[in-house]
């Protein structure tokens, strides 16, 4: 079976949700419904491993792929992920090629990155995998994806997709409207284009946040995430109109 990072690599436009612990009902529903990951948001929601691990195993006992959103220069949360057995991390406010970085050197072993190396983790299958094998899974599945939220990350952009182990990079619209000083859509929408574009150069595929199908359509290939609280709220609104029963 391919994993998430072969099949971001190959091309394929991915759909996956982005999640809050707790919701592990939402994880499997995400799973029967034919998504292909979940994004688990451990920077606006709680971070407590013991539940993240259990989000994980329902995922993964669904087949969806498993990215965590850690908070900023958070290299130990990124090893503890890692180490229960997520595919990749989403890095939020990185605004440089240093940052990025460093992002990839807590998320790889070496020689390209600077992870704490352990085979009895969840991810080394308790120590069932050799150490070879597990540098080998570990180099071939681990996928990171930088968030770029202000003006100069996303002037960074080609620098940033040029780092080694930068697998993808994620335009966060709220924060770049906020630090735009609180700029209309089209100012966010030529952002993110310039970044598509230095992507598409680049030869790397982009990771996009959308709310509507219609979004998700037009969203450019690579991982495309529902933002489901998004999706829910709108939904609970629809269902709470009264208009049509007079």
């Amino acid at each position: 079976m391919s994993t998430l990072k072969q099949r971001l690599r190959s091309g394929e436009r991915l759909l996956g949700g982005l999640l809050r612990l707790p919701a592990e009902t939402l994880v499997e529903m995400a799973g029967v419904a034919g998504l292909d990951f979940v994004v688990l948001d451990c920077e606006h929601g709680p971070a407590d491993l013991v539940p993240l691990q259990q989000h994980v195993v329902a995922a993964q006992a669904h087949g969806l792929g498993v990215l965590v959103r850690v908070g900023a220069a958070e290299p130990a949360l990124v090893l503890r992920v890692l180490d229960l057995g997520a595919d990749g991390v989403i890095v939020p406010h990185v605004d440089t090629a240093e940052q990025a970085r460093a992002a990839v050197a807590a998320a790889h072993y070496p020689p390209l990155g600077k992870r704490g190396f352990a085979t009895y983790s969840r991810a080394g299958r308790f120590g069932a995998r050799g150490i070879a094998e597990h540098l080998e899974q570990a180099a071939e599945t681990t996928v990171v994806v930088p968030m770029l939220e202000t003006p100069e990350a996303c002037a960074a952009a080609p620098e940033i997709l040029a780092i080694p182990g930068v697998d993808s990079v994620l335009v966060g619209p709220a924060d770049l409207a906020v630090a735009l000083g609180g700029a209309a859509e089209p100012a966010v929408a030529q952002a993110l284009d310039a970044v598509s574009a230095a992507a598409e150069s680049a030869g790397k595929p982009m990771t996009s946040i959308v709310g509507t199908r219609e979004q998700a359509r037009q969203a450019p290939h690579g991982l495309v995430i529902y933002n489901i609280t998004h999706v829910l709220l709108h939904t609970l609104a629809e269902l709470a109109e009264r208009s049509p029963f007079g």
